[in-house]
């Protein structure tokens, strides 16, 4: 592991945070998981620009600004070494006082994680994942909007932690109208005759990058790719599903509360669009080197 705290790299074991840091304390910054695929990182303009829009969303300034982030992303990954790498950049609200007053943090800190990635056990990719309907539900734009990749995942940890206490993978999160949000740090997409559809960020999720590509990759499967609300029995009823995220990848489901999905086991729209994801994810984005 390489890290990129305080304007230099160190190894993981180096990289220390003041126990006084308000993304420590509170949970108050933003973040941004992002892949490198054969030396490449996927979609980094996309990243950063979502990035900006967080930080902007909760007042917090991005040191530097979109280009600065995007030199310590590059460099950071080249010190790293790997082809292949998942990257953490993350923007806390700094140091300050011992309460929940922003404006005593003077300055934002920057920390740049790039490490291997670690996905799913390859019998998991291979039989699809099992899923349970968390109790937990989204919480509302009002209340915190999913847009804002925010230093607070409390409500998606306690839901994976539900989910893998009750013997399944993964949890999926509805939101406070029973409509499906996303699972746990995934994306949601249902198959059902060549309707491949997502819910929208209106509905609770995030506007995951990965989740864009396979959009459009969709299409060129001739399917018609639509962000339209979902709810448990369109899962139920759908022919696949498959969940979607920088660090998954596209990862097939088998079942829901103990219900098989389609076939009960991976489809073969989801191994294509598995496999022409990691063709243009290796093929295109930004060159560390």
């Amino acid at each position: 592991m390489k890290v990129w705290i305080d304007g230099r790299i160190v190894d993981g074991g180096e990289a220390r945070v003041p126990v006084t840091d308000h993304g420590f304390l509170y949970g108050d910054g933003v973040f941004e998981g992002i892949r490198v695929y054969a030396r490449r990182v996927f979609r980094l303009e996309r990243h950063l620009a979502r990035l900006a829009v967080s930080a902007r969303a909760i007042g917090l300034e991005l040191p530097g600004g979109i280009d600065r982030a995007r030199e310590i992303v590059l460099a950071t990954a080249r010190a790293f070494g790997a082809d292949d790498a998942y990257v953490r950049f993350v923007v806390s609200r700094g140091e300050g006082a011992l309460g929940v007053d922003p404006t005593s943090c003077p300055e934002p800190r920057v920390v740049c994680i790039v490490d291997r990635i670690r996905l799913y056990p390859a019998e998991k990719l291979e039989r699809g994942l099992d899923l349970v309907t968390s109790s937990w539900r989204r919480p509302p734009p009002d209340v915190l909007d999913p847009r804002v990749k925010s230093l607070n995942y409390l409500n998606n940890a306690l839901a994976k932690l539900e989910a893998r206490r009750r013997g399944a993978d993964e949890a999926l999160l509805l939101n406070a109208a029973g409509h499906v949000a996303e699972a746990s740090v995934a994306n949601v997409f249902a198959l059902a005759g060549s309707v491949l559809a997502t819910p929208p960020a209106t509905d609770g999720a995030l506007e995951g990058v990965t989740r864009g590509a396979v959009l459009e990759l969709a299409e060129r499967e001739g399917l018609r790719a639509a962000e339209r609300t979902l709810g448990r029995i369109d899962l139920f009823g759908a022919d696949e599903v498959f969940l979607t995220g920088t660090g998954a990848r596209i990862v097939p489901v088998r079942s829901l509360d103990g219900e098989p999905i389609g076939k009960g086991e991976p489809g073969p729209l989801t191994r294509r669009l598995d496999a022409a994801f990691l063709a243009l994810a290796t093929s295109t984005g930004t060159p560390i080197d």
